[in-house]
């Protein structure tokens, strides 16, 4: 596995470096967003990318978006800042997680497998038990693909189809999308979801961030001018018609 690295503290990066090539990963770098933009263009060569927010020529947003354009390998971001904004802000543009300078590098490591084993979507699910997670979202119907609005989910491949065209959801928003799938019809307070997406495989969710996934799933799903797929209810929570 391979791990590419935007920091441009060259004593993390050096860190980061030994711990992650012990863990049995291959460890590439840059120092700044021009290089990273370069080294990234095949980005899928890569496992996952952290991406430092503050860089000498711009900031890791920069990146985060060029990546986001091509595929949606894994992102986490390191940062000093350590606030709701930032996180949002993190989030909005495709990140998968956030972590604070100074962090545990194990904490890092153990976010990184997370996001890692996520995103391998029906491998992830064969290793880790979402399999039956996944299986549950049908039951009713007994099948393998089920629709939502125009798109094709197939719950035992882990993809998502439109018009012939894959979908692409990062690994929160598709067990977000089964979440909604499980409990179609009807309402779920936040608490419910938040509660269905945190669990022992590190979903690192929270009701601020809840919001923002919602809304980038919505985007992905909803067509203009469609009817909404999934409904707010104010003050409540969500429910997919």
């Amino acid at each position: 596995m391979k791990v590419f690295i935007a920091e441009d503290d060259p004593i993390i990066v050096e860190g980061l470096k030994i711990a992650l090539t012990q863990e049995g990963y291959e460890v590439e770098s840059s120092s700044c967003v021009a290089e990273a933009l370069k080294k990234t263009e095949n980005v899928d060569e890569y496992t996952i990318c952290l991406l430092d927010v503050m860089l000498p020529d711009g900031d890791g947003y920069q990146i985060c978006k060029a990546i986001r354009e091509r595929s949606e390998i894994p992102v986490i971001f390191l940062t000093a800042f350590d606030d709701e904004v930032h996180t949002v802000l993190a989030l909005e543009k495709g990140a998968d997680d956030y972590i604070a300078k100074p962090f545990r590098i194990r904490e890092l490591i153990a976010r990184m497998k997370a996001v890692i084993r996520r995103s391998g979507r029906a491998e992830a699910a064969k290793a880790s038990g979402t399999q039956a997670d996944a299986t549950s979202a049908n039951t009713a119907e007994n099948v393998d693909v089920t629709m939502v609005g125009n798109n094709e989910v197939n719950v035992m491949t882990g993809k998502v189809m439109r018009n012939g065209t894959e979908v692409f959801l990062s690994a929160v928003e598709y067990r977000l999308l089964l979440t909604f799938i499980r409990n179609k019809g009807h309402l779920l307070t936040r608490q419910q979801i938040l509660s269905d997406m945190w669990d022992s495989a590190g979903d690192f969710v929270n009701d601020n961030t809840l919001t923002v996934y919602v809304k980038r799933l919505r985007n992905k799903l909803e067509e203009d001018g469609s009817e909404p797929l999934i409904q707010t209810v104010r003050g409540i929570g969500y429910r997919m018609v």
